[in-house]
């Protein structure tokens, strides 16, 4: 093999894994839902609404931290901060100081496509990415795929009783709780058909009743905060992984289109109520990929930065060696102010109390007389 055709390869070698790269890039998408009352994001036009821009998570997690209300750190570099003036709005001084954050997987394409304010990315490398929050005296981190342990059979019945409900559906229940029908009409015109006794169908179902759980519990949260006058950031962080567990099982096809369907339909259902709650201070960040491996999942970890008070400060720099004899003239030094203050007291009031009542006196002296 001569050198051009060596070279030739190499460059279709690349070429090929630039493309792979590409694709890899294009299955992880991001999308930033503004509030419909407060316009926390940068309006564009109508026409620039469909494009899809290239952003990567640092710059994502940058700007998760500056909507909770918290500066950017200046060793960021100049294209993150152009990245935010894309994003975010222009007014450093209205954040909503609250993030509604989901990372959701198997999902292709993009998930959100309701009407409104938003800003669509594609999630470029790295796959990582750290958010760098305050301490936690003032930001309130609530998740949102905590499972119900704590929720018995009868608990988890209901739950899913309501979700049919809130959705105009219907749920048969099984006395055991292992088996159960949930029906639930879409806006496609179709319905989805869950049994709980298939594994993916219950991992589904329950991921979707968890999520509903974990938001309302957050909600309450935040009206106790409101009630007690608190106002920390807070941050609904969490991710869902049932719309993966119907493409395992059923692989591609309209159970997953219609898992998809329904899923949109709650988190469109969930945003709305924090909406209300908030009094629409609050953005949506949806994170979406393909996969949950570990080479293609978006993972967005949470780095607390510590600040030491100056009252821990001092306490700490106290904790130090001190000698017995600096140790007690510190303490005779305090004593002997501390008597001689006492005397010069006792003394003035007892010149006060026995001062003769004459006009001087009554001038510049109303205790005498009181």
């Amino acid at each position: 093999m001569d050198l051009l055709t060596f070279f030739k390869v190499l460059l279709m070698i690349s070429l090929s894994l630039l493309c792979l790269q590409a694709r890899a890039d294009g299955s992880r998408s991001i999308v930033f839902l503004d509030s419909p009352d407060h316009h926390y994001l940068r309006s564009h036009p109508s026409d620039d609404t469909e494009k899809i821009s290239l952003i990567s998570l640092p710059e994502v997690a940058s700007a998760v931290s500056v909507l909770l209300g918290f500066a950017p750190e200046a060793s960021l570099p100049d294209n993150t901060f152009s990245k935010l003036d894309e994003v975010l709005s222009p007014n450093p001084f209205d954040r909503p100081h609250a993030v509604f954050m989901l990372e959701v997987s198997g999902i292709e394409g993009e998930l959100m496509s309701q009407n409104g304010n938003m800003y669509r990315g594609s999630i470029g490398s790295p796959h990582k990415a750290e958010i760098p929050l305050s301490d936690g005296d003032e930001i309130s981190v609530v998740p949102l795929d905590e499972p119900l342990d704590e929720c018995d059979t009868a608990c988890i019945d209901n739950k899913l009783h309501d979700l049919a409900n809130w959705f105009g559906g219907s749920y048969v229940g099984a006395s055991d709780g292992s088996d159960g029908k949930l029906n639930i009409p879409l806006a496609s015109g179709t319905s989805i058909d869950l049994h709980l006794s298939k594994e993916a169908d219950r991992e589904f179902v329950l991921s979707l009743v968890s999520l509903i759980h974990n938001v309302k519990k957050a909600i309450e949260m935040h009206e106790d905060f409101a009630e007690s006058r608190q106002s920390p950031s807070e941050l609904l962080t969490g991710s869902f992984t049932g719309i993966e567990a119907l493409k395992e099982q059923y692989g591609p096809g309209n159970v997953v289109q219609q898992g998809m369907e329904l899923f949109q339909a709650t988190l469109t259902k969930l945003f709305d109520s924090l909406l209300a709650s908030y009094k629409g201070k609050i953005v949506g960040v949806i994170l979406s990929s393909e996969k949950s491996s570990l080479d293609s999942a978006i993972t967005l970890d949470m780095q607390h930065s510590s600040r030491a008070s100056r009252w821990l400060e001092e306490e700490v720099q106290t904790n130090v060696i001190i000698h017995p004899e600096i140790l007690l003239a510190r303490r005779s030094l305090a004593w002997i102010t501390g008597i001689i203050l006492l005397v010069s007291t006792l003394i003035g009031v007892y010149l006060l109390v026995n001062m003769p009542l004459t006009r001087d006196t009554l001038l510049y002296s109303n205790v005498k007389l009181d």
